[in-house]
């Protein structure tokens, strides 16, 4: 379940006081959030496992719909090294791996929150929203796959979130509100960093761009059970 904590870059920095203020990155955030109903894009996630200090690669595409506060629904499809769809809606998420024909359903409960915290992080979120998840802090001006970009740094404030997360970097574009870029920092000593390129905002995504289509004969497992 760590792609959970996620449903994925060279970077340059320099001299913190040539950033953007703080209040006007979040301000930047507030109104990408506040016309946020729906977003595709690109995926790039490279995965860094301490205990065997191996780094992996995954890409794909991503898509989210917005819909009431907590009812964020959200596809990740993983193309290379190997197909497999995740689907979150609520607490609830489904993998689907074509190779064997299989589709797994897994019971969030509680941790249903943490993927609201994780997974959709800077898509949708209101600064109000972050300040009491976080502590926030102005990282620094770096550039990020060409473009100009401020990081914020987050520090989650509850045990739960802490049991699995030290800290997550976001670089927003100056030109944007949504992020072009994540990394989560795991408890494990492992990290994540999850790259989007080519966004495009969907108000209209319909329910099936986020959901999954399975073929005849899938089979269905339960893990936790």
């Amino acid at each position: 379940m760590r792609y959970a904590f996620l449903a994925l870059s060279l970077c340059l920095p320099v001299q913190m006081a040539m950033a953007d203020p703080l209040s006007d990155v979040l301000a930047r955030v507030d109104q990408a959030a506040a016309v946020f109903k729906g977003m595709k894009a690109k995926l790039k996630r490279v995965s860094y496992t301490a205990v065997i200090k191996d780094t992996s690669e995954e890409s794909g595409a991503l898509a989210i719909k917005a819909g009431k506060p907590g009812e964020m629904q959200v596809r990740v499809d993983l193309t290379s090294p190997d197909e497999k769809t995740w689907v979150f809606r609520g607490r609830k998420a489904e993998l689907f791996i074509p190779k064997i024909n299989t589709v797994q359903e897994y019971d969030l409960g509680k941790q249903g929150r943490l993927i609201d915290q994780f997974l959709l992080l800077g898509f949708g979120s209101r600064s109000r929203e972050l300040a009491k998840n976080y502590n926030l802090a102005l990282g620094g001006e770096e550039t990020v796959a060409g473009q100009k970009t401020t990081r914020l740094d987050l520090i989650p404030k509850s045990s739960d979130a802490r049991e699995h997360l030290n800290k997550v970097e976001i670089w927003f574009p100056h030109n944007s509100g949504n992020p072009l870029q994540q990394k989560f920092y795991l408890t494990s000593g492992d990290y994540m960093l999850v790259s989007y390129r080519d966004l495009q905002l969907e108000p209209n995504l319909p329910d099936s761009a986020v959901r999954l289509t399975l073929p005849k004969g899938v089979k269905r497992e339960y893990p936790q059970k």
